[in-house]
């Protein structure tokens, strides 16, 4: 590692690269991410898509959580053969329901990927346009440990997506 490191630094000072001509930037990703009008409008979509499904998951729930109501309340009351069937029709049911859950969730996350997916690909976009437009030799989004607040172009990325149509 050491080895590594000499040689890196052998090379920097070999090459006769002027870093006072360097111009560097920085991007914070998580918080283009969280404040961008894009992302708001992808929640929104999802929300309005899985919105009908999770309802009825809950009303599965419900139902589930009734019909066990039932089966301890009336317990003494019902015979053998009606309290087999409840207890039956309650494990279908729990298992429809845990199905319908699972398949949920994957449906929920396929699609939250697509859109963070659309999502980074818009930063991206306007992040390049701003190194094009503005001439940077370097721009850096993670790994970084510190960055002064006057290579930071976070703001800048946020505006460019405020502006880019959906």
């Amino acid at each position: 590692m050491k080895t590594k490191i000499a040689l890196f630094l052998g090379l920097l000072l070999t090459a006769n690269v002027s870093f006072a001509e360097l111009k560097i930037g920085f991007v914070n990703i998580p918080a283009v991410l969280e404040k961008a009008p894009q992302a708001e409008k992808a929640k929104k979509r999802l929300e309005q898509e899985f919105s009908p499904r999770d309802k009825q998951l809950v009303s599965q729930q419900k139902e589930i959580q009734s019909m066990e109501e039932k089966m301890t309340r009336d317990a003494s009351v019902l015979s053998e053969s009606e309290k087999r069937k409840l207890e039956s029709d309650i494990l279908n049911k729990k298992r429809d329901a845990k199905r319908a859950q699972q398949e949920f969730s994957e449906d929920f996350n396929v699609r939250r990927n697509e859109e963070l997916g659309k999502l980074q690909r818009r930063i991206v976009e306007a992040i390049r346009g701003i190194a094009k437009d503005q001439d940077f030799d370097l721009l850096l989004t993670e790994g970084v440990i510190y960055a002064n607040d006057e290579i930071d172009i976070t703001s800048q990325v946020q505006q460019k997506l405020s502006t880019m149509p959906e």
